[in-house]
């Protein structure tokens, strides 16, 4: 394997290690295990770790999780809302090496995105995605698959495109 599709799947290893870690995380704060995350067990986990907010507070947060604007917030939800969070942080952060270090992550991101778009077409397909799973050592059941393709494919079309895949893993 090249050294860019050997770094791109590090990276993508990486990144699905960080779902792995906030699917946890999701369920920890799920604790009926409904399937979603309602205002008062996002206040009760953060209460345990020593972060009072008021319940407008916690209230705003669940809205602007669910994007059904109903307070309640399942797991694809939660993924999204924890990325625009981190994209946001990394926005404010004002690193002097910060155009370098995106130079870096694009490059890899590039790479990742064409060991998974086989054919080259600019897009991710479900049989794409399965067998680029498999290639880094992380086979997916169909359920899985379908489970990622919920996140990460935005717009609904059946495929991922590189400004989702981005998305994604950023």
């Amino acid at each position: 394997m090249s050294n860019d599709l050997q770094s791109g799947a590090k990276y993508l290893e990486y990144q699905l290690n960080q779902i792995k870690n906030l699917r946890t995380a999701f369920d920890l704060l799920d604790t009926n295990r409904d399937g979603r995350i309602e205002a008062n067990e996002l206040q009760f986990m953060l209460k345990k770790l020593g972060i009072d907010l008021r319940d407008e507070l916690i209230e705003d947060l669940m809205k602007e999780a669910s994007h059904t604007g109903n307070g309640l917030v399942d797991e694809a939800e939660f993924l999204q809302w924890v990325a625009r969070i981190q994209a946001l942080r990394d926005e404010s952060d004002d690193s002097s090496n910060k155009l370098e270090e995106n130079d870096d992550v694009t490059e890899d991101l590039i790479a990742a995105f064409r060991v998974f778009d086989r054919d080259g077409n600019g897009f991710i397909t479900r049989d794409e995605l399965q067998t680029a799973m498999e290639m880094i050592g992380e086979s997916l059941t169909d359920s899985q698959v379908s489970e990622l393709l919920a996140i990460a494919d935005l717009d609904k079309d059946g495929r991922i495109n590189y400004e989702e895949f981005t998305r994604l893993l950023l």
